[in-house]
């Protein structure tokens, strides 16, 4: 009996190892996927996070520039500069305007197209930004909603949103002939999707004296 136990254990030792070999490869895979999600989650947040940190930094060089309605570098290295603050009351919504249509400026703030008209003049002026950052609260938006804009030169405009509507990229065109002044806010669509597409959605607005 004790001549069989002896030559059963190092059968039962060896299925040990197996198992413990089994489960250490099971704890690393998990550990794995844990350190994967996180990085997800990670990436995930760095976007709103650094869009946040940048409104901060931009509506402070945007007080500078309405003091002398010069521009000025929100930091040292920066391609852009703020060119006016777009509020919406009834959202509880603050941003400020950058004056360069690039995609880098994009990753901070909503900006000034070119192909449109100067805030505060005749025309449509075009501004846009990511869906998921800045201008996510397009959706909430509703016709009879007021914007109100200030520029660092020191204009000031009230406009009252007069609809919205869901266009390819390539169907967008701002009105030839400057009907008044109107402002247009731009963002992707779907708000919800994870990928870019064809589509976006336009906020229209139109000035209004009070």
């Amino acid at each position: 009996m004790n001549v069989a136990i002896l030559r059963t254990a190092p059968l039962w030792s060896n299925r040990l190892k197996e198992v413990a070999r089994g489960r250490g490869l099971l704890v690393i895979l998990l550990l794995g996927l844990c350190l994967t999600g996180l990085a997800q989650i990670a990436c995930g947040l760095y976007i709103p996070a650094k869009a946040a940190a940048a409104q901060v930094l931009l509506d402070r060089a945007f007080d500078r520039s309405r003091v002398d309605h010069a521009p000025r570098k929100p930091w040292p290295w920066a391609d852009m500069t703020p060119t006016a603050r777009l509020v919406v009351p009834g959202l509880g919504i603050s941003r400020i305007v950058l004056d360069s249509g690039s995609g880098q400026a994009l990753a901070f703030g909503p900006t000034l197209l070119p192909g449109g008209a100067a805030l505060g003049q005749a025309g449509t002026a075009v501004v846009a930004a990511h869906r998921d950052t800045h201008f996510r609260f397009l959706r909430d938006m509703k016709k009879g909603d007021l914007i109100f804009v200030q520029t660092r030169e020191g204009l000031e405009r009230r406009y009252r949103v007069t609809g919205a509507e869901v266009v390819r990229w390539d169907g967008y065109a701002v009105a030839d002939a400057p009907l008044g002044e109107r402002l247009d806010l731009v963002t992707c669509f779907p708000f919800d999707a994870i990928r870019s597409g064809p589509w976006r959605y336009v906020v229209h607005a139109e000035a209004v004296s009070r």
